[in-house]
């Protein structure tokens, strides 16, 4: 079974990765990187740590609109798509990366597998949400992490090929956290790249997304973590950082230690040891669910519903008395409660794969 997996920004990465390590001798993976996220620390760190095998194809597509940035995807992954004439091809989440893949592919009449299936935010003015119903609509594989994202599709008439595997990301997650308990100490650096030593107790801040990205936005939600009574740790986004950087100056917000973008591990053990999180990330949302931390997400819908129990996370808007009232929340956790699988998302993917082949 020959597979082309395409990838383009840091989640499917991590994705990437355990779906890699899961795959068997009888099937060949070829890896193409669009290169929506080509900074070294956003791209190559992820695949150096995580072992990903290295892209065949990178074809170095970044910035411009979101039309002029797909359009060029869809042209480019069609010209490999015909050169390597592969089995599938596999596409994680919902990035413009997901969705250039499926267009392109479904023209060339290629089998699709669509992992992390079946997410919906209700709104079509977030292009998250145009990709992932588009590449929907054309995949011949729907793989969904929970019960929820299989109930979306049903409503939908998209369940027929659906399957509920997990989440992927839980499977990485765990696959960190091992790694991380035989490691040295990470060594982290702040934006003029001196090393600097994780105070005791933190914080941990990211925040990317556009919506929160504007002066106002950004504003409140830094002024909101320079209130709180231990540090924050903010790893700043490459397209970002200016931006925070002048605010963070202007507004004397020193409580606020800004970081160099974090590798995977480097992120996990952050999480690990920090007090709370906050983010606008649909994944890290997830991963201090898994690491059981309390987590404020900056957004006006859920990436992750799953995750909305007993204050665990909770969404709010980027205004600073919201998201304090919310940080000061009691946390509830049912140790029963465990919807994103059991760390074997990867190796569903795969059986499910080749029972498709096998009955086409």
């Amino acid at each position: 079974m020959k597979i082309v997996t395409i990838v383009g920004a840091r989640p499917q990465f991590i994705k990437a990765a355990a779906f890699s390590r899961a795959l068997g001798k009888q099937q060949e993976e070829i890896i193409v990187h669009t290169g929506q996220h080509f900074d070294s620390n956003m791209s190559k760190i992820f695949f150096d740590e995580l072992k990903i095998p290295e892209p065949k194809y990178n074809l170095g597509i970044s910035g411009g609109s979101h039309g002029e940035m797909t359009g060029k995807m869809i042209a480019a992954i069609e010209a490999v798509l015909i050169e390597e004439k592969p089995d599938w091809v596999l596409l994680y989440g919902d990035t413009n990366s997901t969705m250039a893949g499926a267009l392109a592919a479904v023209k060339l009449c290629i089998p699709i597998t669509h992992v992390e299936a079946g997410c919906r935010g209700g709104r079509l003015t977030n292009p998250e949400e145009v990709n992932r119903v588009v590449t929907d609509r054309v995949a011949q594989l729907l793989l969904v992490p929970t019960e929820i994202e299989l109930h979306n599709l049903e409503q939908e008439n998209l369940a027929k090929n659906a399957h509920v595997v997990g989440n992927i990301m839980y499977d990485s997650y765990l696959y960190a956290k091992e790694r991380n308990r035989d490691s040295v100490d990470f060594v982290m650096y702040d934006l003029n790249h001196r090393a600097i030593t994780l105070p005791e107790q933190y914080y941990y801040l990211t925040c990317h997304r556009q919506e929160n990205t504007d002066d106002k936005a950004l504003f409140n939600i830094l002024y909101a973590m320079n209130q709180l009574e231990a540090p924050t740790i903010y790893p700043v986004h490459p397209r970002n950082r200016e931006r925070v950087k002048k605010i963070c100056n202007t507004e004397k917000l020193d409580h606020i230690i800004l970081l160099e973008p974090l590798g995977y591990f480097e992120s996990i053990k952050v999480l690990t040891d920090c007090k709370k999180v906050v983010t606008d990330s649909g994944g890290l949302q997830c991963e201090a669910f898994y690491e059981e931390k309390q987590c404020i997400t900056i957004l006006d819908f859920a990436p992750w519903p799953q995750t909305l129990v007993g204050n665990r996370n909770q969404l709010s808007r980027p205004e600073t008395n919201e998201i304090l009232r919310k940080l000061n929340s009691k946390m509830e956790i049912d140790k029963n409660y465990c919807p994103f699988g059991d760390g074997h998302a990867a190796e569903k993917i795969i059986t499910y794969m080749v029972k498709y082949n096998e009955k086409a």
